[in-house]
């Protein structure tokens, strides 16, 4: 049996080396965290919630045509993945202003208030650089330092917006509002096509209860608000998926 090495550990996965040479294997952590890391927490169960719901989310898109490095959930905190070269932006869709977005536009001249719906989907790039705190970027900075081709940057939007129509049906199906949420894309390892990575999941969305704003994502935990294993179980009992495995982990 071929010993798997441990090539990455971010603040929520781990990535390991998969059992082909054009696989890997991402764990899922229980850590949470907030501000580029200021603030970590333990929150047990919270991997097994987010393994469940990506791989659920993953599925979909992958029915309706968006291509994925995903391959298929090995047991409930672990997936087997394509290998690819991840590209070093990180994509944020809006349909909601909230979080960062309120902050940088509370001037004299624009002032956007929580909660207020955008006329349409907002598309933004983040330098995906915890050093430098992500920051925001234009598609031409993108381009100017090669960190993806013109063409890739369209074939990104056009996933992108897909992906927000396709996940706004989706989560509103359930009762929830997708506000806002983050993706990452990746070139295929072999073929260099642009296909989705990371993950899809409470972590990088954020969902509030469409009757009573709760909000059911990781603002809970950079709010104070507690119960944040809870929302996502919540989320996850929506979506009609198997919590069981959570419950055999809290037994043990």
């Amino acid at each position: 049996m071929t010993l798997r090495k441990q090539l990455y550990d971010g603040k929520a996965k781990t990535i390991f080396t998969g059992p082909g040479d054009d696989t890997l294997i991402q764990y899922f952590k229980d850590d949470a965290t907030a501000y580029n890391a200021q603030k970590h927490a333990i929150l047990a169960g919270k991997g097994i919630l987010n393994n469940l719901i990506s791989e659920h989310i993953m599925l979909y898109l992958k029915d309706q045509g968006i291509p994925t490095h995903f391959i298929e959930r090995m047991n409930e905190r672990e997936q087997l993945i394509r290998k690819v070269s991840i590209i070093p932006l990180e994509v944020v869709v809006r349909n909601i202003a909230a979080g960062s977005l309120v902050k940088r536009l509370a001037g004299d001249h624009i002032r956007i208030s929580l909660g207020t719906v955008l006329d349409q989907p907002l598309v933004e790039y983040y330098l995906k650089e915890d050093a430098l705190n992500d920051p925001i970027m234009a598609s031409d900075h993108a381009l100017a330092f090669g960190l993806a081709t013109g063409e890739e940057l369209d074939t990104i939007v056009e996933h992108t917006l897909t992906i927000n129509t396709l996940m706004q049906g989706m989560f509103k199906s359930v009762g929830i509002t997708l506000v806002d949420f983050k993706l990452e894309f990746g070139r295929l390892e072999g073929s260099n096509a642009i296909v989705l990575a990371d993950e899809i999941s409470p972590d990088n969305c954020r969902l509030w209860d469409i009757e009573t704003g709760d909000k059911k994502d990781k603002d809970r935990f950079r709010e104070d608000l507690g119960g944040l294993v809870e929302a996502y179980r919540d989320i996850a009992n929506r979506l009609g998926l198997d919590c069981s495995a959570l419950d055999q982990e809290r037994k043990d």
